[in-house]
């Protein structure tokens, strides 16, 4: 991360400026700051028609932009984290840290103003996910001054509100994406006709906005778990709900009940295919890296037995460390949890319980009471209680 010495630096530029009304305002001091961080653009745009400005000038994608945002927001809060709270802190300080934070959380609401709705759904996650990893960086450190007390109240504060304007967002973009559905209301049957039954159009678009929430639930589980994690879970789950009634009562439009309830096999089969590709996608990255301990390669004589108890260590310390961070997680339908315990048992347990019979030497290393396989298993039987 950036230095002290560099943020002092920083601060000082700024608070020099802020006397020098006549050279500047203390907002054109942080134009050096952003620009190391390529997002010297965000001070350059205030409504949505200098957004559109900078897009046609600089040739950019919005999502080029949205990435850049994120990673330099992320860095302005490890850095503050890093080198402004342990520190003794100042009015200054405060100053500028309060402004680069303000600069970068009010250029959001610009960049998705300018945003038609089938286009604003993955940005409005991007920054979503970008805003929940910032706050999960802003963790307690210990803080040598109440006015960096005051400071980091102040950031915490500022970003909890984004991100809770951002899950609204999202739930409202959604909101206009069944609008836009709907209004398509009287071509349904003809579609389902001119088809031959196959995955309508409008399921293949809301199940692209269902996998893109998915990927954002997915990612703030493992980097930034919160609240506002349960939320956007709720909302796929009604989301999915929703397409599901959908289908079915679109499909009361169609004429010949043969080609009704093929449409609603091919659509609805597929619906259920993306959901659990989802769920491989789950398994992957939850629980992939617990396995990826065990080795698969066999050593001789004394490095063998080493790196086996080595790796044994490794597998027990990220499961408890997996299974205590997801232990709290939520997943409401019944069938839906039932079966998430399932396969990641088949997977974990079964994978680990092989890896002790392979090396039979390994038992005295295994704790009965706190990883024997059965153990484990019980374990994981406990998950997504909430």
């Amino acid at each position: 991360m950036i230095s002290h010495g560099y943020i002092r630096r920083m601060v000082q530029a700024f608070e020099d400026a802020s006397f020098a009304q006549a050279f500047g305002s203390p907002v054109h001091a942080l134009e050096n700051w952003f620009s190391e961080l390529d997002v010297d653009w965000v001070l350059q745009i205030h409504d949505e028609q200098g957004f559109r400005r900078l897009l046609r000038d600089k040739s950019a994608m919005t999502q080029e932009l949205v990435k850049k945002w994120i990673r330099a927001l992320i860095v302005i809060v490890a850095s503050i984290t890093e080198s402004v709270f342990p520190f003794p802190t100042t009015a200054a300080d405060a100053r500028f840290v309060k402004a680069s934070i303000t600069e970068m959380l009010d250029v959001v609401d610009v960049i998705i103003t300018a945003l038609e709705a089938e286009k604003k759904l993955q940005v409005v996650l991007d920054m979503f996910t970008g805003v929940c990893g910032a706050s999960h960086i802003l963790t307690p450190v210990d803080i040598s001054s109440s006015e960096g007390q005051s400071i980091f109240n102040v950031i915490g504060n500022m970003l909890e509100r984004q991100a809770n304007r951002l899950s609204e967002m999202i739930a409202s973009t959604m909101e206009e994406v069944r609008t836009l559905v709907e209004e398509d209301d009287d071509s349904w049957a003809m579609e389902i006709s001119r088809g031959g039954g196959e995955i309508h159009n409008i399921t293949q678009f809301i199940m692209n906005c269902i996998v893109s929430m998915m990927n954002a639930h997915t990612s703030t589980q493992n980097t930034a778990p919160s609240h506002h994690t349960e939320n956007l879970g709720g909302l796929i789950n009604g989301t999915i709900n929703y397409l599901k009634g959908l289908l079915f009562t679109k499909s009361e439009s169609c004429s010949d009940q043969s080609l009704r309830y093929l449409f609603l096999l091919n659509n609805t089969y597929f619906v259920a295919h993306v959901v659990s590709e989802s769920s491989d996608s789950y398994l992957d990255v939850s629980w992939g890296h617990v396995l990826s301990c065990i080795p698969k390669s066999r050593f001789p004589g004394p490095i063998h037995c080493w790196i086996n108890t080595s790796s044994l260590a490794k597998f027990e310390s990220s499961f408890h460390k997996t299974y205590q961070t997801q232990k709290l997680w939520k997943v409401p339908d019944p069938q839906l949890r039932d079966e998430l315990r399932t396969v990641i048992t088949q997977r974990v347990v079964s994978g680990y319980h092989s890896y002790l019979e392979e090396h039979p030497e390994l038992e005295k290393h295994v704790g009965r009471e706190s990883s024997s396989p059965e153990v484990l298993q019980e374990m994981l039987g406990e998950l997504f209680e909430g």
